[in-house]
């Protein structure tokens, strides 16, 4: 399996975020993209959000 990331930039919201998130495995990736939604973003850790997350991981680095 390759690397996974998130980028905030791709889910426009009330706060402008530029974070983008990676890591070697699902599973870290997911807890990681938790901390940030629910302290910076204010959602709910549910499982539809989470969800949300997982359908949202690509393959391979952030780009710049």
């Amino acid at each position: 399996m390759g690397r996974k990331y998130i980028d905030c930039r791709d889910y426009p919201g009330d706060v402008k975020c530029t974070v983008a998130i990676s890591a070697d495995s699902e599973k870290e990736l997911l807890e990681a993209v938790v901390q940030h939604g629910t302290k910076v973003h204010g959602y709910a850790d549910t499982p539809e959000f989470r969800e949300t997350i997982r359908k949202g991981m690509k393959e391979g680095r952030t780009s710049s």
